[in-house]
């Protein structure tokens, strides 16, 4: 079955939600998901969802690009030199790439189940409650000591298993590796940094895998056209790249708790407006 036609007014809403909201605490495939429900009437999709993440990743590119040509730089010629070259920068590179493995497994094993059944907002809203509990944990354990330049191979291999519950939505990518990093012993900021770097190569090679789903939609839920995906990254792009410089000022000098109480709030929201029948599940 088709499903219905996306409109430019959802298109622009749905790429601002995914912009603000993919950096912060908060779960992004959870918020398009709420949103597009809520207020539309229908789910924006997965492939949706993926696709206009390439604008947030492309955001990440831009704000950080210095930083990704130092460490892409270090990584290539560590390859061909000796451990005197094999700097920091060069070990981060193999921790982006090692750290992402987890991710791709399980993204691969659980395909169809993250475009179909871990999309009910059930689940959505109880995640997004649950996993609140881990990020305030997190926040009380963590002795946030260590900057991003102490980094181990082990610390990147944990985060980037903590990135894999993202695929859950409502948990969020940030929130995972973050509160990794924060029970690892990591400064907020250090585990931003690296929770951003993080998550490029999962991102763009989910974003460029559901590009020929999302232009050929089948099946329920808003399609978009092409010129309409592109808008919405482009929008997630703008958005995306303010979010990111506001959420590293922010964790500087706040704590996790203020994600959490929204995180909590939103999510007592959806279950009353899905046990009173406001909205449905799927």
């Amino acid at each position: 079955m088709i499903g219905e036609s996306m409109t430019w007014l959802q298109t622009i809403v749905l790429g601002v939600v995914q912009g603000l909201t993919e950096f912060l605490p908060i779960s992004s495939s959870g918020h398009l998901r709420i949103v597009s429900e809520v207020f539309f009437g229908e789910d924006a999709g997965a492939s949706f969802t993926a696709v206009t993440q390439l604008g947030t990743e492309a955001a990440v590119f831009v704000y950080f690009a210095r930083d990704i040509a130092r460490i892409v730089t270090a990584w290539f010629r560590g390859l061909f030199d000796s451990g005197r070259r094999r700097d920091h920068d060069y070990k981060m590179g193999w921790y982006v790439i090692l750290g992402t493995i987890p991710i791709g497994i399980l993204g691969i094993v659980f395909k169809d189940d993250i475009r179909t059944v871990a999309r009910n907002l059930w689940l959505v809203a109880t995640m997004l409650i649950v996993f609140s509990i881990v990020i305030a944990a997190a926040e009380y354990f963590g002795k946030q000591r260590r900057s991003v330049e102490q980094l181990t191979l082990k610390d990147g291999l944990i985060m980037g298993s903590a990135q894999a519950l993202a695929l859950i939505p409502g948990v969020s990518r940030s929130g995972g590796t973050i509160s990794a990093g924060l029970f690892l012993g990591l400064t907020r900021e250090a585990a931003a940094r690296y929770s951003f770097l993080l998550a490029i190569p999962a991102v763009v090679a989910s974003g460029l895998f559901s590009l020929p789903d999302a232009f050929e939609p089948v099946g329920e839920g808003l399609n978009a056209s092409g010129p309409q995906l592109l808008v919405a990254t482009v929008i997630a792009f703008a958005v995306g790249y303010a979010a990111i410089a506001w959420l590293l000022r922010f964790v500087v000098n706040h704590s996790m708790y203020w994600f959490v109480g929204y995180r909590v709030a939103l999510g007592v929201v959806v279950l009353v407006l899905l046990a009173t029948g406001v909205v449905p599940a799927t």
